[in-house]
């Protein structure tokens, strides 16, 4: 297997390659707008075969960037980008759309990268403290993984209470998290979880993993993205937020039904892996990836 190479943008972005195939780039200080909440993200996001798996700033949805930790009710804060939901009223403007902010690079080599952010109200009011750190490696001939480990701090000076539109009232539509949305060619691609193969109808299940099937125009190639969550993770396993008809997504969702308070000064910690391969390899397989991704990412 070739090796990774890693090239900084310094104060903007790190790129990951493996031979010829740029595998991500990671834009951890981006010139997003205030009322997409800006922070960092992963675009674009390609296969050993260079097939692109992301997809940046939709027009339907422009707040959406490849993979990011969005995260849409945090108190009154909304981190996810655009309005906020409101039952009653559904989604209302308004001026609470904060930024996650690259802080300073703690470490950074050809298989791991580690920042810390400050979350910080539209205002500018400090609301978390973050340690971010991402971990990649190639998982075999056909596809590679990334870690994403994060520890947030509450700073604000109350309880933060982390929900969903669904824990605010809208029914089925518990996001927020480690959000992926695909390309549009991907829609009408299939889901699978570890009980069942389908669409839209298994947004809400509970599972340890989801992977999502889909095809790209032009090279006539298929492509598998799958996501896991840490069994350390709180809420484990969660629900998940996943969408095949309208627009291919994945978001292992921890507060999809259930809010999660986390009082001043206090700490939560979430890890997740991402597995992307060419083609259509046994998922099972491809979780097993990710969880050895996960371990090793844990290793001292």
């Amino acid at each position: 297997m070739a090796e990774l190479r890693v090239d900084h943008a310094l104060e903007r972005s790190v790129t990951v390659s493996a031979g010829d195939a740029e595998l991500f780039t990671y834009v951890y200080r981006p010139d997003t707008v205030q009322l997409e909440s800006p922070k960092p993200y992963l675009h674009p996001i390609r296969t050993l075969a260079g097939d692109l798996v992301s997809l940046f700033r939709p027009h339907d949805h422009v707040w959406h960037k490849g993979i990011a930790w969005s995260l849409p009710h945090v108190g009154e804060h909304n981190f996810w980008g655009g309005p906020t939901y409101v039952h009653g009223q559904f989604y209302v403007q308004r001026p609470n759309n904060g930024s996650a902010v690259h802080r300073r690079m703690l470490e950074l080599d050809r298989g791991r990268l580690v920042h810390e952010l400050d979350w910080l109200s539209q205002a500018g009011a400090p609301v978390i403290a973050e340690r971010r750190a991402l971990t990649f490696r190639l998982a075999d001939d056909v596809s590679w993984a990334l870690t994403f480990d994060t520890s947030l701090t509450n700073v604000s000076g109350a309880t933060l209470a982390f929900g969903s539109p669904t824990t605010k009232g809208r029914e089925n539509a518990g996001y927020g998290g480690l959000f992926w949305r695909g390309p549009r060619s991907f829609t009408g691609g299939v889901i699978r979880s570890p009980s069942a193969s389908g669409g839209d109808e298994l947004r809400g299940e509970r599972a340890e993993w989801f992977a999502f099937r889909g095809s790209h125009d032009g090279s006539d190639r298929r492509s598998t993205v799958l996501l896991v969550d840490d069994t350390a993770n709180p809420h484990h396993p969660p629900q998940w937020f996943a969408r095949s008809e309208q627009f291919a997504c994945l978001n292992p969702a921890p507060f999809f039904s259930e809010e999660l308070d986390l009082p001043d000064q206090k700490t939560v910690r979430f890890r997740y892996a991402v597995v992307v391969a060419t083609g259509e390899p046994e998922a099972e397989k491809l979780a097993g990836h990710g969880r050895a991704a996960l371990h090793a990412a844990a290793a001292p």
